[in-house]
Protein backbone atom coordinates (compact mmCIF):
# COMPACT_ATOMS: atom_id res chain seq x y z
CA UNK A 1 0.00 0.00 0.00
CA UNK A 2 1.48 3.31 -0.87
CA UNK A 3 1.48 5.70 1.92
CA UNK A 4 1.97 9.79 2.31
CA UNK A 5 4.18 11.27 4.09
CA UNK A 6 3.75 15.59 4.47
CA UNK A 7 6.92 17.60 5.39
CA UNK A 8 6.13 21.52 5.96
CA UNK A 9 8.38 23.41 4.94
CA UNK A 10 9.96 27.08 4.70
CA UNK A 11 8.38 30.38 5.64
CA UNK A 12 5.41 30.10 3.34
CA UNK A 13 4.51 26.14 5.25
CA UNK A 14 5.02 24.98 1.87
CA UNK A 15 3.84 21.10 1.83
CA UNK A 16 6.60 18.31 0.50
CA UNK A 17 5.09 15.15 0.08
CA UNK A 18 7.35 11.74 0.40
CA UNK A 19 5.16 9.42 -1.15
CA UNK A 20 6.39 5.72 -0.46
CA UNK A 21 5.94 2.38 -1.23
CA UNK A 22 8.10 -0.57 0.64
CA UNK A 23 11.96 1.36 -0.30
CA UNK A 24 10.99 3.29 -2.80
CA UNK A 25 9.84 7.26 -2.76
CA UNK A 26 8.58 10.29 -4.79
CA UNK A 27 9.01 13.62 -3.94
CA UNK A 28 6.57 16.05 -4.54
CA UNK A 29 7.27 19.81 -4.43
CA UNK A 30 10.84 20.18 -2.33
CA UNK A 31 10.20 23.73 -1.17
CA UNK A 32 12.69 24.11 1.34
CA UNK A 33 14.67 22.73 4.50
CA UNK A 34 16.42 20.43 1.92
CA UNK A 35 18.08 18.71 5.68
CA UNK A 36 14.26 18.05 7.01
CA UNK A 37 13.14 16.39 3.88
CA UNK A 38 16.38 14.29 3.79
CA UNK A 39 15.94 13.28 7.68
CA UNK A 40 12.48 12.48 6.61
CA UNK A 41 13.48 9.97 3.71
CA UNK A 42 15.76 8.75 6.16
CA UNK A 43 13.53 7.91 8.98
CA UNK A 44 11.58 6.32 6.64
CA UNK A 45 14.27 4.43 5.06
CA UNK A 46 12.99 4.98 2.11
CA UNK A 47 15.00 5.98 -1.53
CA UNK A 48 13.28 8.46 -4.14
CA UNK A 49 13.34 7.31 -7.61
CA UNK A 50 11.76 11.41 -8.72
CA UNK A 51 11.24 14.59 -7.72
CA UNK A 52 7.35 15.72 -9.50
CA UNK A 53 6.59 19.22 -9.46
CA UNK A 54 3.01 20.86 -9.51
CA UNK A 55 4.36 23.54 -10.19
CA UNK A 56 7.24 25.67 -10.49
CA UNK A 57 6.34 28.65 -7.81
CA UNK A 58 9.48 29.42 -5.47
CA UNK A 59 7.95 28.11 -2.28
CA UNK A 60 7.44 24.85 -4.26
CA UNK A 61 11.52 24.48 -5.56
CA UNK A 62 13.52 26.12 -3.00
CA UNK A 63 15.12 22.46 -2.48
CA UNK A 64 14.98 21.33 -5.84
CA UNK A 65 18.72 21.38 -7.07
CA UNK A 66 19.99 19.76 -3.73
CA UNK A 67 17.54 17.15 -3.82
CA UNK A 68 18.17 15.80 -7.40
CA UNK A 69 22.12 16.15 -6.61
CA UNK A 70 21.91 14.65 -3.60
CA UNK A 71 20.61 11.62 -4.94
CA UNK A 72 20.67 11.79 -8.78
CA UNK A 73 17.14 11.59 -9.80
CA UNK A 74 15.16 12.79 -12.55
CA UNK A 75 12.44 15.91 -11.99
CA UNK A 76 9.08 15.91 -13.83
CA UNK A 77 7.54 19.13 -14.79
CA UNK A 78 4.93 20.41 -17.24
CA UNK A 79 6.54 21.69 -20.36
CA UNK A 80 4.48 25.16 -19.78
CA UNK A 81 6.55 25.87 -16.48
CA UNK A 82 10.39 24.26 -18.04
CA UNK A 83 11.62 27.39 -18.51
CA UNK A 84 10.32 28.76 -15.15
CA UNK A 85 12.29 26.67 -13.26
CA UNK A 86 15.36 29.02 -14.38
CA UNK A 87 13.63 32.43 -14.02
CA UNK A 88 13.37 33.78 -11.11
CA UNK A 89 11.05 36.51 -12.12
CA UNK A 90 8.64 33.95 -13.30
CA UNK A 91 8.87 31.28 -10.35
CA UNK A 92 8.44 34.32 -8.09
CA UNK A 93 11.60 34.44 -6.09
CA UNK A 94 13.43 37.27 -8.46
CA UNK A 95 13.17 40.05 -5.47
CA UNK A 96 13.72 36.52 -2.58
CA UNK A 97 16.83 36.84 -0.85
CA UNK A 98 18.61 34.03 -2.89
CA UNK A 99 16.46 34.01 -6.49
CA UNK A 100 16.25 30.48 -7.52
CA UNK A 101 17.52 29.39 -11.00
CA UNK A 102 17.01 25.63 -11.27
CA UNK A 103 18.12 23.30 -13.88
CA UNK A 104 15.62 22.21 -16.58
CA UNK A 105 13.79 19.07 -15.70
CA UNK A 106 14.59 16.01 -17.34
CA UNK A 107 10.93 15.00 -18.52
CA UNK A 108 8.30 17.07 -19.19
CA UNK A 109 4.63 16.15 -18.59
CA UNK A 110 1.95 15.30 -21.31
CA UNK A 111 -1.00 17.18 -21.81
CA UNK A 112 -2.60 14.35 -19.49
CA UNK A 113 -0.66 10.97 -19.25
CA UNK A 114 -0.72 7.91 -16.94
CA UNK A 115 2.80 7.70 -15.68
CA UNK A 116 4.62 4.56 -13.61
CA UNK A 117 7.68 5.43 -12.05
CA UNK A 118 8.80 1.97 -9.84
CA UNK A 119 6.11 0.70 -8.42
CA UNK A 120 3.93 3.93 -8.40
CA UNK A 121 1.02 4.40 -11.37
CA UNK A 122 -0.75 7.59 -11.33
CA UNK A 123 -2.64 10.21 -13.32
CA UNK A 124 -1.56 14.10 -14.46
CA UNK A 125 -3.79 15.80 -15.07
CA UNK A 126 -4.07 19.82 -16.29
CA UNK A 127 -5.10 21.80 -12.82
CA UNK A 128 -4.03 25.51 -14.44
CA UNK A 129 -5.16 28.76 -13.30
CA UNK A 130 -2.58 29.27 -10.40
CA UNK A 131 0.01 29.01 -12.61
CA UNK A 132 -0.06 27.90 -16.42
CA UNK A 133 1.58 24.37 -15.95
CA UNK A 134 0.20 23.92 -12.36
CA UNK A 135 -0.76 19.68 -12.85
CA UNK A 136 -2.25 17.01 -9.98
CA UNK A 137 -1.55 13.62 -9.34
CA UNK A 138 -4.07 11.35 -9.46
CA UNK A 139 -3.63 7.87 -7.67
CA UNK A 140 -6.35 5.87 -8.37
CA UNK A 141 -5.80 2.61 -6.62
CA UNK A 142 -4.80 4.68 -3.43
CA UNK A 143 -7.75 6.93 -3.61
CA UNK A 144 -5.94 10.15 -3.15
CA UNK A 145 -4.52 13.40 -5.10
CA UNK A 146 -1.81 15.45 -5.12
CA UNK A 147 -3.49 18.88 -5.52
CA UNK A 148 -0.28 21.47 -5.75
CA UNK A 149 -2.22 24.89 -5.47
CA UNK A 150 -4.62 24.27 -7.06
CA UNK A 151 -7.51 23.17 -4.90
CA UNK A 152 -6.90 23.67 -0.70
CA UNK A 153 -8.84 22.51 2.41
CA UNK A 154 -11.44 25.57 2.26
CA UNK A 155 -10.23 27.56 -0.86
CA UNK A 156 -8.19 27.66 -3.78
CA UNK A 157 -4.91 28.81 -5.27
CA UNK A 158 -4.33 32.01 -5.52
CA UNK A 159 -4.99 33.62 -9.15
CA UNK A 160 -3.19 36.91 -9.12
CA UNK A 161 0.80 36.12 -9.52
CA UNK A 162 2.44 35.98 -13.08
CA UNK A 163 0.93 33.87 -15.72
CA UNK A 164 -2.46 33.45 -13.61
CA UNK A 165 -5.33 32.51 -15.76
CA UNK A 166 -8.54 32.99 -13.15
CA UNK A 167 -10.77 31.76 -15.63
CA UNK A 168 -9.14 28.46 -15.79
CA UNK A 169 -8.98 27.74 -11.82
CA UNK A 170 -12.30 26.49 -11.04
CA UNK A 171 -13.08 25.12 -14.43
CA UNK A 172 -9.66 22.96 -14.18
CA UNK A 173 -10.79 21.79 -10.72
CA UNK A 174 -14.23 20.66 -11.47
CA UNK A 175 -13.19 19.12 -14.50
CA UNK A 176 -10.10 17.11 -13.09
CA UNK A 177 -10.69 16.85 -9.67
CA UNK A 178 -14.27 17.04 -8.73
CA UNK A 179 -15.05 13.80 -10.89
CA UNK A 180 -13.66 11.70 -8.63
CA UNK A 181 -15.39 9.90 -6.33
CA UNK A 182 -16.12 11.80 -2.89
CA UNK A 183 -13.76 9.39 -0.31
CA UNK A 184 -10.41 10.41 -2.61
CA UNK A 185 -7.97 12.29 -0.38
CA UNK A 186 -6.22 15.69 -1.36
CA UNK A 187 -3.14 16.52 -0.20
CA UNK A 188 -2.47 20.31 -1.24
CA UNK A 189 0.00 22.25 -1.35
CA UNK A 190 -0.56 24.14 1.79
CA UNK A 191 -2.60 23.27 4.62
CA UNK A 192 -4.18 20.76 5.93
CA UNK A 193 -5.67 17.56 3.96
CA UNK A 194 -8.88 17.08 2.95
CA UNK A 195 -11.60 14.99 1.04
CA UNK A 196 -13.19 15.69 -2.55
CA UNK A 197 -16.38 15.32 -1.03
CA UNK A 198 -15.81 17.58 1.41
CA UNK A 199 -14.57 20.12 -0.35
CA UNK A 200 -17.60 20.02 -2.91
CA UNK A 201 -19.82 20.68 0.15
CA UNK A 202 -18.40 23.00 1.76
CA UNK A 203 -15.74 24.83 -0.04
CA UNK A 204 -16.93 28.24 -0.57
CA UNK A 205 -15.25 28.60 -4.03
CA UNK A 206 -17.79 26.19 -5.37
CA UNK A 207 -21.25 26.23 -3.31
Amino acid sequence: MIQVKQVVTGLIQENCYIIYKDQDALIVDPGDETSKIKNELEALEVRPLAVLLTHTHFDHIGSLEDIRVDYDIPVYVSPLEQEWLSDPVLNASANKPFPIKANQAEYQFEPTQTLTIGPFTFDVVATPGHSPGGVSFIFHDDRFVITGDALFRGSVGRTDLIGSEPEKLIPSIEKELFVLSDDYVIYPGHGMDSTIGHEKQTNPFFT
